[in-house]
């Protein structure tokens, strides 16, 4: 009898995980960045670079680089102050330095500069943006769609602060009171191998992609973001992830599963643990619980 129960109990949580898989997204996943029509190119000029897309640049090595087609010239060796943070009347934040070329071996360069071609709206302006999500957002979001834009949300232009940090100075760590128990390699990456770090990789998984600058681990914005797949996460059970493989929803591009609209309960932690993946102070793992797993 008891064999029965368990069984059936094991039955009902796959079926809950089922649930929460998408077997397959309803609309193209590249989303947003189908660029109203003009698709892979709107990024990724096929010929000439920004030129090609219509833009005015002096920059002689347009396009060299992953084809990209938006111009980013208005961003080399530009630095803006990102994440603030204010304690003893002071605001803290984050300095993200531009290099003087795309062809840069910093990580900063193809992996935040190029996204802000399009999404600054300050100094640089992307065509084709209209500073608003794309996506249908749950009602509990209130009714103005979230703005698109760093540099030019509706705030004072040129304020980066209310912005999470990224770049060559936002480095992720390992120890101490607010982090993972975790390590990190002589490459750069992150062993989520500690007790706390480990069951949190088995309750949700670990999906960022922090990038090795001077063998640390950076925050870029390709580090959260998968730039071209924006309704759906494939999910691979092993190493990186103890949730049951398949499809699963997600929002705004996030490498992992995300999808608010699963929160309306009340009961769901899955956007939460998405954050936790750096933030593991914040995690159920690191105060005192193994066994709170993700739900949906």
């Amino acid at each position: 009898m008891k064999k029965a129960i368990l069984v059936t109990i094991m039955v009902l949580a796959v079926g809950m995980f089922a649930v929460a898989q998408i077997q397959a997204p309803t609309s193209d996943v590249l989303g947003a960045h189908l660029n109203y029509g003009r698709g892979c190119a709107g990024c990724h000029a096929p010929h000439s670079g920004a030129r090609g897309n219509g833009f005015s640049t002096t920059d002689q090595t347009s396009g060299d680089d992953a084809l990209w087609g938006q111009n980013v010239q208005p961003l080399y060796g530009q630095t803006f102050q990102t994440g603030g943070t204010y304690r003893n009347g002071t605001i803290g934040s984050y300095a993200l330095t531009f290099p003087s070329t795309l062809q840069s071996n910093d990580p900063v360069a193809l992996d935040t500069m190029t996204c802000l071609s399009c999404h600054d709206g300050n100094i640089a302006t992307g065509g084709h943006m209209l500073n608003q999500v794309y996506e249908s957002l749950p009602a509990t979001y209130g009714p103005n769609k979230p703005p698109t834009l760093l540099g030019h949300d509706g705030n004072t232009v040129g304020d980066y602060l209310n912005d999470h940090p990224v770049g060559d100075n936002a480095t992720v760590g390992c120890g101490g009171q607010y982090n993972w128990d975790c390590t990190i390699a002589a490459n750069g990456s992150i062993l989520m191998t500690g007790p706390n770090s480990s069951h949190f990789v088995q309750n949700y998984g670990f999906f960022v992609q922090t990038v090795a600058y001077n063998n640390l681990p950076t925050v870029q914005c390709t580090t959260c973001h998968n730039q071209h797949v924006m309704n759906v996460v494939k999910v691979t059970n092993g190493p990186n992830s103890g949730l049951p493989s398949g499809y699963y929803a997600t929002m705004f591009f996030i490498r992992a599963p995300y999808n608010p609209a699963n929160n309306l309960s009340g009961t769901s932690n899955q956007t939460a643990q998405f954050c936790r993946q750096c933030h593991g102070g914040e995690a159920n793992e690191s105060n005192g619980s193994y066994t709170i797993p993700t739900t949906f």
